[in-house]
């Protein structure tokens, strides 16, 4: 099956002219409406808000474009809270999710404001003694064990993982929070990850809401929000069908005006954080092949590896992949895709059914705009790439530059690695 990229041979014969392949670009128009989308999809809930995952995609550019949304940053490090503020998100638009966090992460968020998530019960202990106080409004991170099933279908296993609190823990670290002054109260749990499923956020928001109407029951608590993280996925395959933002919203208010509301909690704001789904479909990375190795199989080596998009070598994960200006074409050859690392498992294909495909071909490589870039490293010595933007006015933006060797050896100073190689300067 086929699945539309949203450049053309002639635009990127275009742009290669000022930023050589590979590189990471994003769909503008997509990604805004989308967001658009996702908003209407919770408007029900009048305390509605979206905090983008910003592991996802870490750039400004991007996140500025969510940001006219009114959509907040989910951040998980110190770096992320710091990017996030230079965008100028601050207090209630930031909500820090992290675990096994060092006392000046947390310490930052608190000067930044923003909304604490806390991830173990002695995290309570911990953030007191760092701070040398607790502020007003706190979250816990929710981990029911077990598996995460729809119907018959297991999706998960959070007893697995290594987040949250227990179901007894939650109900122990209200009363402990409560009695030292803290007054409002989140829910927040990632059960299951990249779900193509219309079902998970409802079924998850039914077993939150429960929760919350028990712990506010027997604890007293407030609850503020509760937090449906993220979990939502997307398509990467082009045989499955995507997630309508629309029904799962609609399901959501089911669950939440079935069981929130008549236990007098219609206040209670619900939250998203959402990255895969905000900008993973709006994001392409583009190769050029300049090899092709005959042996055992058939090898097409392409300019990006595994450093660039790190999802298939890691995972096996599937990526859609189009030869670009040979979309109509039958594809009748099977081919290994390879990068060039030192390593086996750097391939975007395997066994991959594409046109036949020359040197000089330019590749999209599909769903790259979240955890593709941002999970990128330096193995092998290798540079990470550009960062592009084709603007709804068919534009190209450059949003980050690709890596030079000078960003490689900068944090070897002590050592002078340039003065090294070119004493002449």
């Amino acid at each position: 099956m086929n699945k539309p990229a949203f450049v053309t041979r002639e635009m990127v014969e275009e742009i290669v002219k000022t930023y050589p392949t590979p590189f990471h670009i994003y769909d503008e128009r997509g990604i805004r409406e989308n967001v658009r989308a996702l908003k209407e999809a919770f408007s029900w809930n009048k305390g509605y808000r979206e905090y983008f995952a910003v592991k996802a995609a870490p750039n400004p550019f991007l996140m500025d474009i969510l940001k006219e949304y009114g959509c907040g940053c989910d951040c998980s490090s110190m770096t992320e809270l710091m990017l996030s503020h230079a965008v100028g998100m601050k207090g209630a638009d930031l909500m820090f999710s992290s675990n096994d966090t060092p006392a000046e992460e947390f310490a930052l968020a608190a000067r930044l404001g923003a909304v604490i998530n806390l991830d173990d019960i002695t995290h309570i202990d911990f953030l007191e003694k760092t701070l040398g106080f607790l502020p007003d409004t706190l979250s816990c991170r929710y981990n029911p064990g077990g598996y995460f099933s729809l119907g018959t279908d297991i999706m998960d296993n959070p007893g697995d993982a290594k987040y949250g609190f227990t179901t007894e823990q939650m109900f122990e670290g209200f009363r402990i929070l409560r009695e030292k002054g803290v007054k409002n109260f989140g829910i927040h749990a990632f059960l299951a990850s990249n779900t193509v499923t219309n079902e998970y956020y409802p079924t998850l928001a039914r077993q939150l809401f429960e929760l919350a109407v028990k712990l506010h029951k027997e604890t007293g608590a407030h609850i503020a929000f509760i937090n449906l993280s993220g979990g939502i996925g997307i398509p990467y395959r082009p045989d499955q069908e995507p997630n309508d933002i629309h029904i799962i919203g609609s399901r959501v208010r089911e669950a939440y005006e079935e069981i929130l509301t008549p236990a007098g909690m219609g206040d209670v704001a619900i939250y998203t954080e959402l990255g895969r789904f905000m900008t993973g479909p709006f994001g392409h990375l583009v190769t050029k092949v300049i090899h092709e190795k005959h042996t055992h199989k058939e090898y097409l080596g392409v300019d990006a590896c595994a450093v660039h998009l790190m999802r298939p070598a890691m995972y096996g994960a599937y990526h859609h992949i189009t030869v670009l200006g040979k979309e109509e074409e039958p594809c009748s050859c099977k081919y290994d895709v390879t990068g060039s690392l030192c390593e086996n498992n750097d391939k975007f294909a395997i066994d991959r059914m594409l046109p036949r495909v020359e040197i000089g071909d330019y590749i999209v490589i599909h769903d790259t705009g979240a955890h593709g870039y941002s999970m990128g490293y330096n193995y092998n010595g290798k540079l990470k790439s550009a960062e592009l933007l084709l603007r709804e006015n068919g534009s190209v933006q450059l949003i980050r530059r690709a890596e030079t060797p000078r960003d490689y050896f900068a944090t070897l100073d002590q050592f002078e690695i340039y003065e090294r190689l070119f004493p002449e300067g």
